[in-house]
């Protein structure tokens, strides 16, 4: 009679491709304390963007002159400007607007310079060139200049500034597509598509796309922290948003002419909020590699 065969173990169902990004991604934030911190910062700035005119504990538009150019207290925790207004209050309330430039500028620029940029790569010929020649003639001209001078064209108000930020990006998200769609599209899984019957549009929104969003999205975190600080630029001289309204820009603005006199305050801690925001941006575009990158995964 034939022994009986010996049990085996059954195999480990192997997780989802969700749960094992979601894995390493608590395992790439448990294990960098610079990159945790972006992430809470970047849930703050989210926190105060959604919530900041309940969170802000006065009026951000409200002017007491008797209370002008007072230092950091117990009643005013950030101090007070030259109008009497609370500077915290302004700083949180203030959040809202320079992160719904941020992220609606570049999710404009996403939409325009990431598929010009999928469509040079993938399709080349004279596609790209117009690609290639648009976003050479965009930087021809310093960026920052080239913002002003949009701005200063249209008028200065927040949609103007958001296709001004937009514009002056997409340099970088067409040069960033079209080098990852012209690396992928003669890829095995790319030609699969093209075997089982789809046509080149929806090979090149369905199959490419999708591969390279995790290398845009570093992208678009990145580029936030320089939306906002194009933003605040603006407003800094005069061709941004319009006081008395709360943004970073402008309250550094006016706070710049009291720091001679001792009034360091007013143009400290809205200076201190953009450069906080900025570095954010920057760190979480560092820990989203991480995160994303295939080779990294464990």
């Amino acid at each position: 009679m034939d022994a009986p065969l010996p049990l085996t173990a059954e195999a480990e169902p192997r997780p989802s491709a969700a749960i094992a990004l979601l894995r390493h991604a608590r395992y790439v934030i448990s294990g960098n304390v610079v990159t945790a911190a972006s992430f809470v910062l970047f849930f703050l700035l989210l926190l105060c963007a959604a919530f900041g005119p309940w969170l802000a504990p006065y009026d951000p538009l409200a002017s007491d002159t008797m209370a002008a150019l007072q230092p950091p207290s117990a009643a005013h925790w950030l101090g007070t400007d030259h109008l009497g207004r609370d500077i915290l209050s302004r700083i949180v309330v203030a959040t809202r607007l320079d992160m719904g430039i941020a992220i609606s500028s570049v999710a404009l620029v996403f939409v325009l310079g990431g598929l010009a940029g999928v469509a040079a790569g993938y399709f080349g010929g004279w596609t790209d060139r117009i690609v290639g020649r648009l976003a050479d003639t965009i930087m021809a001209f310093p960026l920052f200049v080239l913002a002003m001078g949009i701005v200063a064209a249209l008028g200065n108000t927040v949609t103007n500034i958001v296709i001004a930020t937009a514009i002056v990006n997409f340099p970088l998200y067409a040069r960033i597509a079209r080098a990852e769609a012209a690396v992928r599209r003669d890829a095995g899984y790319v030609q699969a598509a093209r075997l089982t019957g789809n046509g080149e549009m929806r090979v090149l929104l369905g199959t490419i796309l999708p591969n390279i969003l995790p290398i845009m999205a570093v992208q678009m975190s990145l580029t936030m922290g320089y939306a906002i600080l194009n933003a605040a630029g603006l407003s800094f001289i005069g061709l941004g948003v319009k006081p008395p309204t709360p943004e970073w820009g402008i309250m550094v603005a006016e706070g710049a002419s009291f720091i001679v006199s001792g009034e360091w305050w007013v143009a400290l801690f809205p200076g201190l909020a953009l450069m906080l925001a900025v570095f954010c941006f920057n760190l979480l575009g560092d820990g989203l590699r991480d995160i994303v990158d295939p080779q990294r995964r464990t």
